[in-house]
């Protein structure tokens, strides 16, 4: 055979060689969107309940562990659990981000509850953040006044790059913050305090990045592949973490929970968390008067009612909460920025040009129901 036609069918080969294999590899980030419906195989639920829930689960978490569960006692009569299987131990060995979650789930029902044409009864049930059972809680059929409406509740989306760094506007501030000036603080990029912030955001994600436990956790919940995200439908997704493009392609087809753990997957990590503190509007720091259960939920729940009403303004959030989960950085948080109360979510802001669709994953009602 000449030299020449080899080369050709060698190079040939090699093209189709790689274009099969591209066709057969994990092509797209997986979305909210691309999930079909399972088929709901638990008939105890009346159709109202089941979308009132749908709505409930699509309150954010950290790393989307969706840390709960609902305990069906009778049609309308449930009681919110508290899932230790999604407990994030390394980052929140008190579970008090899993209160503030689970408060923004109860949020969410109780707006999906009044669109439905009920109201919810509350029983508060736990004394401590480790108590399986939370809230019990009643539906009752009452005629809605002013039904929120759950749309905003399906849009909402955690935004991670893509901020002005303009300031918020004072009527957009007063909208937000409406009559929660005592628990809902706004620090203007331009302040010496959202500086602080921005420094101390760097050192507790290098202080974490550094922790073995802190980044083996995060490895645990990352769904590389398409097919994994399929299989939990929770987690860190390349499309939620907005790795796009050939990168998105790369980390879904070529990474592994091994990779998390190496240095130059955590030097890449501290890079791109520089790169999002340098462009914001500021921070939101959310506070409650104490730690209890009872606070913990209520301000998890005021956290949902931010959130569902910064996209109308055209406003991102992204949470960012490692200063609060680093002992040496949340030591000296209150002292420098002149809040006194609790700080319970650290959340950095900004105008964004373009709203991009909600792409977090959430696993089917049926998964987080138990009789």
């Amino acid at each position: 055979m000449k030299r020449k036609k080899f080369i050709g069918i060698a190079v040939g080969t090699t093209i189709a060689t790689g274009a099969t294999a591209y066709l057969l590899s994990d092509k797209s980030n997986l979305s909210r969107a691309d999930i079909k419906p399972i088929d709901n195989n638990n008939a105890i639920l009346k159709p109202d309940e089941k979308e009132i829930l749908v709505l409930a689960s699509l309150a954010p978490s950290g790393h989307n562990t969706q840390p709960w569960f609902v305990q069906y006692l009778e049609p309308y009569h449930w009681i919110i659990g508290n899932d230790k299987t999604k407990w994030l131990p390394a980052v929140d060995p008190t579970q008090r981000e899993t209160m503030l979650s689970i408060g923004a789930f109860m949020q969410n029902l109780e707006y999906a509850a009044g669109a439905f044409g009920y109201v919810c009864d509350w029983n508060l049930l736990a004394t401590t953040n480790q108590d399986d059972r939370v809230m019990e809680v009643k539906l009752i059929k009452e005629k809605s006044k002013n039904a929120f409406d759950t749309a905003k509740i399906k849009a909402r989306r955690t935004v991670r790059s893509g901020f002005l760094s303009d300031v918020l506007k004072p009527e957009d501030v007063k909208y937000l913050v409406n009559a929660e000036l005592e628990f809902i603080h706004y620090l203007p990029a331009t302040s010496k305090e959202s500086q602080f912030i921005n420094e101390q955001t760097i050192e507790a994600n290098r202080l974490q990045a550094d922790r073995d436990p802190a980044q083996q956790e995060l490895a645990d919940w990352i769904r590389f592949s398409s097919k994994d995200a399929d299989q939990y439908r929770d987690g860190l997704t390349t499309g939620s973490m907005e790795i796009e493009g050939t990168s998105g392609w790369v980390v879904r087809n070529f990474y592994g929970k091994n990779d998390v753990m190496k240095p130059d997957f955590r030097s890449r990590g501290i890079d791109q968390i520089k790169k999002e503190v340098s462009a914001s509007a500021g921070w939101i720091l959310i506070t409650s008067q104490g730690n209890s259960v009872a606070m913990l939920l209520e301000t998890g729940k005021r956290m949902q009612r931010l959130f569902l009403k910064v996209r109308e303004k055209g406003i991102a959030i992204h949470p960012m909460t490692q200063i609060l989960e680093e002992t040496s950085t949340q030591r000296m948080l209150n002292q420098s920025i002149g809040i006194s109360e609790n700080i319970q979510f650290i959340l950095r802001t900004g105008y964004v040009k373009n709203y991009p669709p909600p792409v977090s994953l959430r696993r089917p009602v049926d998964w987080f129901i138990r009789k």
